[in-house]
């Protein structure tokens, strides 16, 4: 508890720059992991409103990533999206098999959810990136592109 009790300390000291738009105003949404080395923000020269941000375990196209970039396009104006996966991840050959049986025998419940790893970073971003390509609920399906962030650099590589 005494970490969180810090966060909101912390937040007494943040200042947004004034109401700001529900809708981003670059009209992008950025789909990453939620690895902590990645500040998406500063690492892609973000100010706060200027682009939704998704994150998960790993980056991954999920079914509720999709269902976030259909409400940021449809309800919130964005257009472009970009896929943010990074070097050495905890997803890279990750078992899901094995963590989805861990998780069941420890609790006597099945996951109703994958937690699909890779074994190629690069491979991964073009298959995430046709997956969000081949989504029918995306009226902005062209200007999808996808990167690798070096976490030992912090450069990003785009994947074609």
């Amino acid at each position: 508890m005494a970490v969180i009790d810090n966060l909101v300390q912390a937040n007494k000291q943040y200042e947004l720059p004034g109401p700001l738009e529900a809708r981003p105003a670059l009209g992008v949404a950025v789909v990453t992991c939620m690895d902590a080395r990645i500040d998406v923000y500063r690492a892609l020269g973000l100010e706060p409103g200027a682009a939704h941000v998704l994150r998960n375990a790993g980056g991954v196209v999920t079914p509720d990533v999709l269902r976030s970039l259909a409400i940021s396009q449809r309800a919130l104006g964005t257009q472009e999206v970009m896929l943010l996966h990074h070097t050495t991840c905890g997803m890279d050959n990750f078992d899901d098999t094995a963590f989805r049986a861990e998780l069941a025998a420890e609790s006597g419940t099945t996951p109703t959810w994958d937690a699909p790893g890779f074994s190629d970073v690069r491979e991964d971003v073009r298959r995430s990136v046709a997956a969000v390509r081949a989504c029918p609920w995306l009226p902005h399906r062209d200007a999808v592109r996808g990167f690798v962030f070096d976490v030992a650099t912090g450069s990003v590589e785009e994947v074609g």
